[in-house]
């Protein structure tokens, strides 16, 4: 259990660090509708390979965490992603952190450690049933495809759409990570059977072709808007659809008492209200558009979205 939390962690650190660097490569490139060259032009700046390469770390420390720990363990912590991308952002922004940015920091972090503490999920079963995964693959492509309409159509108009749209896109990335999470802890059940167990399971070509259309759906949510627009989409719906889908699939247990069940409602919407608050802070926006946003030195707000990963 202890492993299974520290490689999640990692993982998280990892994610978040993808993030700023696919958001720093994908700010000054342009895409209009669904445009599957994205990734193409993309993959011409070193920092989002940079961030790509972050990617994969964060899933071989996912992938590890999810064989010694449930779905709705490891999945919450995760959701810590979003603190670190704030973390970044005070360093390499104006280093102006404000009080309730730092509180709401704290609040998430605490209320993902008293979800966990709540909740205590006990192990599933290994596998799950071939009907059940096609249930839930056909309602996850269903509720993709459509807030993916929804979002190329918001993108269409005038006005703050690109952060809507990137706020939609957001939203359905976190979905389709979380379903990705459930097909990653369907995969590591094989690891001990050694390479021919894992080439010969299905788990393997579905993770391959979800996590080709993920990334390409992330890409359009940095693209489309500021970070802070996307960030926490990805970070509250991965956590939240994953642990869903740990229960329908994999039976995972949490504790369902009403003062639990109260508790964990609780904690989840203060990670929610964490989240929020952190993601339209002056700092993940990068910028001082607003009026309660504290003046920048020049070229700080370039330097928080823009500046070297280093």
């Amino acid at each position: 259990m202890d492993k299974a939390i520290v490689l999640a962690v990692a993982a998280s650190v990892c994610t978040a660090m993808s993030s700023v660097c696919q958001r720093m490569g994908a700010k000054s490139t342009q895409a209009r509708g669904f445009d599957v060259g994205l990734m193409v032009r993309l993959a011409r700046r070193p920092v989002w390979l940079l961030g790509i390469a972050s990617m994969i770390g964060g899933f071989g420390f996912q992938l590890t965490a999810l064989r010694f720990g449930d779905l709705s363990l490891v999945q919450p912590i995760l959701a810590a992603e979003l603190v670190f991308v704030f973390g970044y952002l005070a360093i390499a922004g104006s280093g102006r952190v404000r009080c309730r940015d730092w509180l709401a920091a704290a609040a998430m972090s605490a209320g993902i450690g008293v979800f966990l503490r709540l909740a205590s999920p006990s192990a599933g079963r290994l596998h799950a049933p071939g009907s059940s995964w096609l249930v839930s693959g056909l309602v996850t492509v269903t509720i993709v495809a459509a807030a993916l309409v929804v979002g190329l159509r918001r993108g269409r108009r005038a006005g703050a759409a690109g952060s809507r749209r990137a706020a939609v896109l957001g939203a359905v990335t976190g979905i389709s990570w979380g379903f990705m999470a459930a097909v990653i802890k369907e995969l590591s059940s094989h690891l001990g059977g050694g390479p021919g167990a894992v080439l010969s399971n299905w788990s393997l070509y579905v993770l391959v072709a979800a996590g080709a259309a993920t990334m390409l759906l992330a890409s359009h949510a940095l693209a489309a808007g500021p970070l802070a627009a996307s960030q926490p989409g990805f970070t509250i719906f991965d956590p939240l659809s994953a642990c869903l889908l740990g229960v329908l699939l994999f039976g995972e247990h949490i504790r369902a008492g009403a003062v639990d069940l109260a508790g964990e409602t609780l904690a989840v919407a203060v990670v929610i209200a964490g989240a929020v608050v952190l993601s339209r802070s002056c700092l993940a926006l990068g910028e001082s558009r607003r009026p309660s946003c504290p003046p920048q030195p020049a070229g700080a707000a370039r330097t928080a979205e823009e500046g070297s990963p280093a």
